[in-house]
């Protein structure tokens, strides 16, 4: 992959995460109106119809890529719905910097998945991270049932992180992107017409709130999928996840610029210590490449003074 190509794939993450940003406190306002299932079935199949129409022709679909959509899919859906419904309990905010935990989740997963080792680095991102959890998430009160959700939501989201690295070529961006779009809005639509309310699908009642879900569904939903799924065939996970600890950051400005959100102590400190984490887990990986060039430039020794060990 070339310098150019990694630039432009880190360009697109960073897209993505402002408008991932900016849905949080959209999310939150549309969700007191319209239940999650039904909400994230009409914003899932506008974004499926959507990129279906751009597609056309260019749709090239076989088994192997069906079957690695289908599972990519469902793990978005699932992080989708157990985001959502976490919002529904929290501030957008606090959700921003907690789903924003799928950046430390990432290599630990790696790590288990394609049995990597753990640097110490790894470990202490995780403490820090689980420092600003609890800044962010222990009121004092009885509740955090939200804050739980959403946490559950970002290692779902670190799952399809890793999957996607390593199922998306450049070639299949586009189908596997709407493939899993499809399985999405097919999950969500199930959960959306379960017997539990007796109302059946619920759609927009107002074109403020059509208008809210077709941004979401357009272009926080298959622009991004598009997004993503063209970057990560670029870029390793880890990578991919550190770049998109700018959607927290994002969450929260827009919160306070938009959402009518207070600037907090707690927010500030806890946000600090998970980006902080979300950083440190890709610095280690990378001094350890700084130190393995300078030992193998110096002979052996990072400081540059000879070897110990004498030829026999």
């Amino acid at each position: 992959m070339t310098r150019s190509g990694h630039s432009w794939a880190t360009l697109a993450l960073l897209a993505l995460t402002a408008i991932w940003g900016s849905t949080f406190f959209l999310i939150k306002d549309v969700v007191t109106r319209i239940p999650v299932a039904d909400m994230l079935a009409v914003r899932f199949a506008l974004a499926s119809l959507g990129l279906a129409l751009l597609v056309g022709p260019r749709l090239t679909l076989n088994r192997p890529l069906l079957v690695r959509g289908v599972g990519l899919g469902l793990l978005y859906g699932g992080a989708q719905v157990l985001q959502t419904l976490g919002l529904a309990e929290t501030s957008a905010s606090v959700s921003g910097f907690l789903t924003g935990l799928y950046v430390v989740a990432t290599p630990l997963l790696g790590a288990a998945l394609l049995r990597q080792r753990i640097r110490a680095t790894t470990w202490a991102a995780v403490a820090l991270a689980t420092v600003g959890l609890a800044v962010l998430s222990l009121t004092g009160v009885a509740g955090g049932y939200g804050e739980l959700l959403t946490v559950a939501s970002a290692v779902v989201y670190a799952g399809h992180i890793v999957a996607l690295s390593r199922i998306s070529t450049p070639g299949t961006a586009l189908s596997l992107s709407l493939v899993q779009l499809v399985v999405i809005t097919l999950l969500c639509t199930g959960l959306a017409l379960l017997p539990v309310s007796g109302v059946g699908l619920q759609l927009p009642a107002s074109a403020r709130d059509w208008l809210a879900v077709g941004y979401l569904g357009l272009i926080a939903g298959a622009l991004t999928m598009v997004l993503q799924t063209w970057a990560q065939a670029r870029m390793d996970p880890t990578r991919a996840a550190v770049i998109m600890a700018m959607e927290p950051v994002w969450a929260a400005g827009f919160a306070v610029a938009v959402g009518s959100e207070v600037v907090t102590a707690r927010m500030v400190i806890g946000g600090l210590a998970i980006l902080s984490a979300m950083y440190l887990a890709e610095l280690g990986p990378r001094l350890s490449r700084v130190r393995s060039r300078a030992a193998s430039a110096n002979g052996g020794r990072p400081d540059g003074s000879p070897s110990s060990r004498s030829p026999e």
